[in-house]
């Protein structure tokens, strides 16, 4: 069953599941759509397709929550656009609740300031089509273009930095050593790694440093190993 959505008392579908609704899914009057709002699951008949509007009835409400139990954010740096696409689609899929996208020193890529808001809101289209896909109860934010220092006044339990560097402590124990965190966020840089003075300043700041792994991860493999990882730490 196809889910959608709203955030509005009267369960007005937006223009662009409207649109999906009478031309890709191509559905009629008494079929029935998943419909999330405030988080919470309805089972909805379609009452009326017109024009321009796709009205609905609550069928019913169901007890349904699909999301983790922690609040996980990733901070990603800045690269390509189909490598930012697949981070978003795919980490959402796996539960991530928030997306910060990182200017930092090593970005091979400069996005144009007159075209950030809409960079923000397609990325946040991908977000939620993929909670759709994926039966979310929640579209995760994509926040706007963060600076790296900007990073360090967040609010969150537990902070980690992804570190390519020996020595380091894996994932596993910092996870095991802080069980009671609730929000924990992920700083992952880019193709040519963290500069070591913002690896330091990241950690003069209550960031862990912290090993994926004894393998090298591409910029965009790493959120979504971290993904599974925490799917597998924190299945219920």
């Amino acid at each position: 069953m196809q889910r959608y959505f709203v955030d509005n008392k009267e369960f007005k579908l937006n223009s662009g599941d409207i649109h999906h609704i009478k031309n890709v899914m191509r559905m009629n009057v008494g079929e029935l759509i998943e419909v999330i709002n405030d988080e919470k699951l309805y089972i909805c008949k379609i009452t009326e397709i017109d024009k321009d509007k796709v009205s609905v009835s609550v069928v019913e409400e169901k007890e349904d929550n699909n999301e983790l139990s922690k609040h996980i954010t990733i901070a990603f740096s800045i690269t390509k656009e189909d490598k930012i696409d697949l981070i978003l689609q795919k980490c959402t899929e796996l539960g991530i609740k928030e997306f910060i996208p990182v200017e930092m020193s090593r970005c091979n890529i400069k996005i144009d300031k007159s075209k950030v808001d809409k960079k923000v809101d397609r990325w946040n289209l991908i977000c939620k089509e993929a909670a759709e896909q994926s039966k979310r109860n929640i579209i995760p934010k994509v926040n706007k273009i963060h600076k790296l220092k900007d990073l360090i006044n967040l609010d969150y339990d537990l902070k980690i930095l992804c570190s390519v560097n020996q020595g380091v402590i894996n994932i596993k124990n910092v996870l095991h050593n802080n069980t009671k965190c609730d929000k924990i966020i992920f700083v992952i840089g880019p193709e040519g790694g963290i500069s070591s003075e913002e690896e330091n300043f990241l950690i003069e700041n209550n960031f862990i440093p912290t090993s994926l792994g004894r393998r090298v991860l591409r910029t965009e493999t790493a959120p979504i190993v971290i993904g599974s990882m925490l799917n597998y730490e924190y299945m219920e």
